[in-house]
């Protein structure tokens, strides 16, 4: 095994070059890891077991670690232009929706080594979690083909995302999140964070238009998948391959109405709980009020008024 050979400016190199492509697998320039190492050395000891299993495998490949939020989407990008076929997010939701939103457009396949909090992409497709699955997977190359969602701001910018995006309570969590509590407490950040923000938060009356016809809500999620915060189904009729969004809307506000939904999804009773309306829509947008916190794939990327359509792209994922 060849796991670290390291070289300058953080990359690293190991084991044989390989390219995903259709069919089977066939020599081309190399396969680049994009890995987030911010939640410290217990991330990083699971990506050098990965890692390892990849060299083990016979895959060579190069690694660069991001610096800060946005990084990981200029290297995907900087890949692409370069002329890399796969690129492969070693990290959480927000690092996978920064390489797509680098790789959209383009004919780069997305890889996944899922060593985030939550993982909920890498849940909803099914993708492996052990080192040695991991690899195998790589390297058989199979594929699946999902869209993404895509957030439209006032401002003009757009961003895609892989899972979900959120106004109201669960934004203001990301929003005002302890990223050092996160380091080293994992999802329990987000449950000391939540029940601050139900003591707090002023669960403002949101303004929405579900393609168009207007609703009320103190909170919503634009879901492309099924999960939410792990494996807890939120909306089981969502597809990650399927046109369109599943927009759930929660009609009651407060910290009541707040703690019985938390209390519902890890027992699997969130899709049934009363107040709750989930709805399939092309379009949903965030109209008011202006200058919430608009949370997607657990990251924060903007603020409303926000427009959430699927985007114009799709994206071949490596999976088994």
């Amino acid at each position: 095994m060849v796991w670290p050979l390291l070289c300058h400016q953080g990359v690293i190199a190991c084991g044989y070059l390989v390219s995903l492509r259709r069919g089977p697998w066939r020599l081309c320039s190399r396969v680049l890891v994009i890995f987030n190492p911010a939640a410290g050395a217990r991330r990083r000891r699971r990506f050098e077991r990965v890692a390892g299993a990849l060299a083990e495998a016979g895959i060579r490949f190069t690694v660069a670690d991001t610096q800060a939020p946005g990084h990981a989407e200029a290297l995907a990008r900087e890949a692409v232009a370069s002329g890399e076929r796969v690129v492969v997010a070693a990290g959480g939701d927000g690092t996978i929706a920064e390489v797509v939103n680098g790789i959209a457009g383009s004919d780069a396949r997305l890889g996944v080594i899922p060593i985030g909090t939550a993982n909920v992409f890498a849940h909803e497709l099914g993708l492996p979690f052990g080192a040695t699955a991991i690899a195998s997977a790589l390297k058989r190359g199979g594929v699946r083909s999902v869209i993404p969602g895509c957030a439209r701001f006032a401002d003009g910018r757009t961003r895609l995302f892989v899972q979900m995006l959120g106004v109201g309570l669960d934004a203001a969590v990301v929003a005002s999140l302890d990223g050092a509590l996160k380091r080293r407490i994992g999802k329990g950040a987000y449950v000391v964070e939540t029940l601050r923000q139900m003591a707090a938060w002023p669960f403002p009356r949101l303004r929405l238009l579900l393609e168009g016809r207007p609703v009320a809500g103190a909170q919503v999620i634009a879901t492309k998948g099924r999960f939410y915060g792990g494996r807890f189904v939120l909306a089981p009729e969502a597809s990650s391959d399927a046109a369109g969004i599943s927009a759930c809307v929660f009609e009651r506000g407060g910290w009541w109405a707040a703690l019985r939904a938390g209390i519902a999804l890890p027992l699997g009773l969130l899709p049934g709980l009363p107040g709750l309306v989930r709805q399939r829509v092309a379009a949903l947008e965030v109209a008011a009020p202006a200058g919430l916190p608009v949370q997607a794939d657990g990251d924060l990327i903007g603020a409303t008024p926000v427009m959430v359509t699927d985007a114009a792209t799709r994206i071949t994922v490596v999976a088994p």
